[in-house]
């Protein structure tokens, strides 16, 4: 079994929380028995999460040999010069080491997205703009440290589509199997 899932802001890719107060997580929203996410999403990001019953089936879709491109749409603080788009195109330098070269785009047109809650701040004297980022690996917090080395900032994350599994038209909570 496979499952699309659009994950909401503010929720773990994780059945149980211990923290106190604890946070909101997957079991609030219905799932199938014994499917578990495969790969991850940040707690502070949103969009499509990949949960499966079949193990080899998470490993072929999240073992960094397998290439599976992840694509995001990134809402960033201030406006991309062409230098900026092309450093994250050729890969960056990480704490952690070079990224491998990434799909960028500007996008002259903000995705149809739902409202966050809560809203991504306002800034009437800074401006932002709209990327569609393509990764094929999956270090943590990566989009968010490639476009900060860059001097681009990230307000809002969404992942789009990961393989050949897109979010299509899901809200946030809801689900599909595959």
């Amino acid at each position: 079994m496979l499952i699309a899932f659009n994950k909401p802001f503010n929720v773990l890719c994780q059945f149980t929380d211990r923290s106190q107060p604890p946070r909101a997580t997957l079991a609030g929203f219905g799932l199938p028995p014994n499917v578990y996410a495969a790969g991850r999403l940040d707690y502070d990001s949103e969009g499509l999460l990949l949960l499966t019953d079949n193990g080899s089936l998470a490993h072929r879709l999240t073992d960094p040999k397998h290439k599976q491109p992840k694509t995001y749409w990134v809402q960033v603080e201030g406006v991309p010069s062409e230098e900026k788009l092309q450093a994250l195109r050729d890969g960056v330098q990480l704490n952690d080491g070079p990224t491998l070269p990434a799909g960028v785009q500007l996008l002259e047109i903000a995705p149809t997205l739902w409202e966050r809650n809560p809203p991504v701040r306002f800034r009437k004297t800074v401006p932002d703009a709209w990327l569609a980022v393509t990764i094929t690996e999956g270090r943590n917090r990566q989009v968010r440290r490639m476009t900060a080395a860059v001097g681009l900032p990230t307000l809002r994350l969404v992942r789009a589509s990961m393989g050949p599994h897109a979010l299509g038209d899901l809200q946030p909570g809801q689900w599909r199997e595959i």
